[in-house]
C-alpha cells in the first residue's frame, strides 16, 4: 500500500482490547472483567501518559510529533480463561463503529492486541477485530497494531494490518518501547518517509512459558541476533520475535517471527523465514533451558539450603493461571515454615470475610483454589487479620511503570510466621508493590510463594538467593504434551513431532 502524507497535523485513532486466554481454563473472562478496567476517550491519555506501558508510549510518540490522537477505549486483562463472545462483540463493535464514523478524518490506526485471546466464536479474536477495523476505515489507510510477546499469530492473523510490532523482552520491561515503536512506524509511513511492507514466519515450536524468559540461553542469543541484523541493515527493519502462548489451543499456537521492512515482500519473507530457522535448529534447548522442581523437591531444597539472610528463596508455582492455586502454600503451612510471604492470592471471598472479621481479630476461612479442582485443595486457615480494606495503587516496578491497580477489597493475614495478602481482582505480584503496601519488604522474607511465569525475574533475579521453579497438577504445566489440544494440529509442531535432524 501506498500512504499520501496529509496536508495538517495527522489524526491517529487509538484503541486497546488485551487479554491472554488460557484455553484450558473453566473460568470465562467476562465483559464485566473488561470494564473493570475499563478506559475510555481522553481518560486513556490522562491516565497512561508517562507510563511504561504501549499506551505511554505511543502517547509519548504523537504528543512530541504533534500527531492528534484520537484515544477510544482502552481495557487491558491479564492471563485468564477465554473471553466471552459478548466481551469479544461489544469491544469489536465499539472500536469500529468509533473508527468508521470518524474514517475520512483519520490518517492512520493504533490497536493494542495481545495475539492470544480466544472466544467460543472467535477462535483468533486479533484476526477479526484488525479486519473488522479495515472494513471500517478501508484499504487505503495505515493499521499498525502492538501485540504482546506472548502472542499466538500467523499471517492471516494479520493479513489486513500493515505493521506489526511485538515485545522484545520477556519480562516485559519494554512495552513503552514497544508502543513508541508502532507509532513511530505509523507517523513514518503517514509523512511518506518509509513504505512497509510485512512478512510472518512460523517455526513450528511450542515452549512452556516459564522458559519464555529472553534472558534464558539460546533465546538470548537469537533476540540478540535479530537485533543486530536490524542494526546493520541499510532500511528500516524491525523484527518481533514471538514465543507465543502454549495455554491457549489455536490453530496458530506457537512460535512466530513478524518481520517489517521498508523495502520488498520478497526480502521481508526471507529474513522472517532466516530467522525461524534459526528458532527450528534450537527448539530441543529451547523447550526445557533450566530444572524443574515438585513441591517437595523445592521444599527440600530450602530446608537445605544456606540462610536466606535478607535474599529469600523464590518458589515459582508457575501452573497457577488465576493466582489461587494452594500446592505451595499447602506444603509451606504442613512444614511451618517461618517468614514466609505469598502475595496476592485471588480470594475475594476471603478478602471480604477478613474486612468483615475487622484488623486484629482472629478469622477462621476458606482459603484459595477457587477456580476449579486443578487449583489444589481449598484450605481451611486460621488466620490473624493485619490489614484489611481497599487498595489501589500505581505500580512502581519497571513492568508497568505506572500503572494505575485495583486490587478490590484486599486482606494481609498472618498464619504464624507465614503472611498472605488476599486480592478480590487479579494482579501480577512480580516486583516490591505487594510488600511496600503494607509497609514491608521482599528482603524482610526467608522464602517467597510467586505465580509469575517471567515478568518476576526482573526484579527478584538481583534479590533472590535462588529461584526453584516448582511444577504442579494446575492449567499451565511445563509438559505441554499432558495438555489436550483440539484446534492446534501438532504433526511436526515440536514437542509433539520431531522427526527433523538434530
Amino acid at each position: 500500500m501506498t500512504f499520501a502524507p496529509p496536508p495538517q497535523p495527522p489524526r491517529v485513532a487509538f484503541a486497546a482490547f488485551n487479554t491472554e486466554s488460557v484455553s484450558f481454563l473453566p473460568v470465562p473472562c467476562t465483559l464485566q472483567d473488561f470494564e473493570n478496567v475499563a478506559l475510555r476517550g481522553q481518560a486513556i491519555v490522562d491516565q497512561l501518559r508517562g507510563t511504561n506501558t504501549v499506551a505511554g508510549g505511543i502517547i509519548e510518540v504523537c504528543e512530541s510529533r504533534a500527531v492528534r490522537l484520537v484515544p477510544i477505549v482502552h481495557t487491558l486483562l491479564g492471563a485468564l480463561g477465554p473471553a466471552t463472545d459478548e466481551a469479544v462483540e461489544f469491544y469489536t463493535e465499539e472500536i469500529c463503529a468509533a473508527l468508521a464514523a470518524q474514517a475520512g478524518e483519520l490518517d492512520g490506526v493504533l490497536l493494542y492486541l495481545h495475539g492470544a485471546c480466544a472466544a467460543p466464536s472467535y477462535p483468533d479474536v486479533e484476526r477479526h477485530i484488525i479486519e473488522r477495523a479495515r472494513q471500517a476505515v478501508g484499504p487505503g489507510l495505515p493499521i499498525v497494531v502492538t501485540l504482546d510477546y506472548h502472542g499466538n499469530v500467523d499471517a492471516g492473523t494479520l493479513a489486513h494490518a500493515t505493521a506489526a510490532f511485538a515485545y522484545h523482552k520477556s519480562p516485559h520491561i519494554d512495552m513503552g518501547d514497544t508502543g513508541r515503536r508502532a507509532a513511530l512506524c505509523l507517523c513514518r509511513t503517514i509523512a511518506g518517509e518509509i513504505r512497509p511492507r510485512m512478512a510472518v514466519a512460523k517455526p513450528g515450536v511450542l515452549v512452556p512459558s516459564i522458559f519464555s524468559a529472553t534472558s534464558l540461553e539460546p533465546l538470548a542469543g537469537l533476540i540478540a541476533q535479530a537485533r543486530e541484523r536490524e542494526a546493520a541493515h541499510q532500511r528500516y527493519l524491525d523484527i518481533s520475535i514471538m514465543a507465543g502462548f502454549s495455554y491457549a489451543d489455536a490453530h496458530n499456537t506457537g512460535f512466530a517471527v513478524l518481520c517489517v521492512l521498508d523495502g520488498p515482500i520478497d526480502e521481508a519473507s526471507e529474513i522472517a523465514q532466516q530467522v525461524a530457522d534459526g528458532i527450528r535448529a534450537r527448539r530441543r534447548a529451547l523447550y526445557r533451558p533450566i530444572q524443574v522442581l515438585s513441591v517437595q523437591q523445592a521444599m527440600d531444597r530450602v530446608a537445605s539450603g544456606p540462610p536466606a539472610a535478607s535474599r529469600p528463596y523464590v518458589l515459582l508455582e508457575h501452573a497457577d493461571r488465576m493466582n489461587d492455586s494452594t500446592y505451595v502454600l499447602a506444603a509451606v503451612l504442613e512444614r511451618r515454615m517461618q517468614k514466609v510471604a505469598v502475595p496476592f492470592l485471588l480470594d475475594p471471598a476471603a478478602a471480604q470475610a477478613a474486612f468483615e472479621a475487622g484488623e486484629g481479630s482472629t478469622v477462621t476461612l476458606r482459603l484459595g483454589a477457587h477456580s476449579s479442582p486443578q487449583a489444589g485443595p481449598p484450605l481451611t486457615v486460621t488466620a490473624q487479620v493485619e490489614r484489611a480494606g481497599p487498595i489501589s495503587y500505581r505500580v512502581t516496578g519497571n513492568y508497568q511503570r505506572g500503572m494505575p491497580v485495583d486490587l478490590g477489597m484486599t486482606a494481609l493475614l498472618r498464619i504464624d510466621g507465614v503472611w498472605i495478602s488476599v486480592v478480590s481482582r487479579f494482579a501480577f505480584a512480580v516486583d516490591g508493590d505487594p510488600f511496600y503496601l503494607f509497609g514491608q519488604r521482599p528482603e524482610d522474607f526467608d522464602v517467597i510463594v510467586l505465580r509469575s511465569k517471567t515478568h518476576f525475574r526482573d526484579f527478584y533475579e538481583p534479590i533472590a538467593r535462588e529461584i526453584f521453579i516448582v511444577d504442579t497438577p494446575d492449567h499451565g504445566p511445563a509438559d505441554l504434551t499432558l495438555l489436550d489440544y483440539r484446534r492446534l494440529d501438532r504433526r511436526g509442531v515440536y514437542p509433539f513431532e520431531d522427526t527433523d535432524p538434530a
